[in-house]
């Protein structure tokens, strides 16, 4: 059985190489030859390491909430933390003896957690299910500007909160609560958009009335100017008529004027003439005896006695 080894560590892990109990050598990434009767390797990782995280904490309001997130670490002071915890590793198969390790990551997160309880309390459910992102934020920046994480040697990287859930109970409230919002929304939006569909019908009515009582001014304006202008076309036509029949009185006149100085026997010959003439437009016509006595006597009675005066 050999009694000499070789030993390579990786570039992020810082080595420390104990011999007969004593410190050796130490470094970065430090390989070597060992005796291995009488030496210990203690590796420590010094990259950085993520771990998820999920706890319990209490609101303000005395709400249940469950936070779970993740937070990246990493070991910036090696010798502090293998003084703390036990690194050592077993040279040939480079894993470490004990679950230490792994234990940095939950020392971590309780302080995490003690932070975030801070932030937690001074909230209400209903702002710690919305403000999440804003706690993890304030979480960090606590434990950096903080002493907290310097006895472990690690270093605070980044922390996030990928969500924050109350209790299967009080959830269901608030989706109930949060579902009958939407729901009279949602009724509020129909009834704005039924009365948006009133208004708009009304509007529509008022136009067609406004436009039908337009129509009607106009027709009764029209129906005034036809009655103008028939009135004035009447008015107009009656005084040609009435100029019309005065002027054949007067051309009447005139030509009865010159029948008036000639014996009547003759005038009722010329009548009698033109009346042949004219027969054949003529539908009947009766001339007695006594009516033609009676117009002869009168005018010949009429010239008797103008002749006398």
């Amino acid at each position: 059985m050999p009694l000499i080894g070789y030993f390579k560590g990786q570039p992020t892990e810082y080595v420390i190489r104990y011999g007969s109990g004593r410190v050796a050598r130490e470094g970065q990434g430090l390989a070597f030859f060992y005796l291995k009767y009488n030496t210990q390797v203690v590796a420590v990782p010094t990259s950085s390491m993520d771990a998820n995280l999920v706890f319990n904490e209490v609101t303000s309001n005395f709400q249940t909430v469950t936070i779970q997130g993740q937070f990246t670490y990493r070991i910036q002071n090696p010798k502090r933390a293998a003084e703390l915890l036990n690194f050592t590793m077993d040279p040939a198969t480079h894993q470490h003896l004990s679950n230490d390790p792994d234990r940095l990551a939950q020392r971590i997160t309780n302080v995490i957690q003690m932070e975030t309880r801070t932030e937690i309390q001074k909230r209400s459910l209903e702002e710690v299910l919305t403000q999440y992102e804003t706690i993890a934020a304030r979480v960090q920046e606590r434990i950096k500007t903080s002493t907290l994480l310097d006895p472990l040697g690690a270093e605070l990287l980044s922390v996030y909160y990928v969500g924050a859930k109350p209790t299967p109970e009080v959830g269901k409230a608030l989706e109930a609560d949060y579902r009958e919002g939407l729901l009279r929304k949602a009724d509020m939006a129909i009834s704005a958009r039924r009365a948006a569909a009133v208004e708009e019908e009304r509007k529509i009515k008022e136009n067609e009335l406004n436009t039908e009582i337009a129509l009607e001014q106009q027709r009764r304006q029209l129906i005034d100017l036809q009655g103008e202008n028939a009135l004035k076309e009447a008015t107009s036509r009656g005084k040609a008529i009435e100029e019309e029949a005065r002027y054949q009185a007067q051309a009447t006149r005139m030509d009865l004027e010159l029948y008036s100085s000639i014996d009547p026997r003759k005038v009722l010959a010329l009548a009698m003439s033109r009346l042949g003439q004219n027969a054949e437009r003529i539908g009947n016509l009766t001339i007695t005896p006594d009516i033609l006595a009676a117009l002869l006597n009168t005018r010949d009675g009429q010239g008797t006695g103008s002749s006398r005066e």
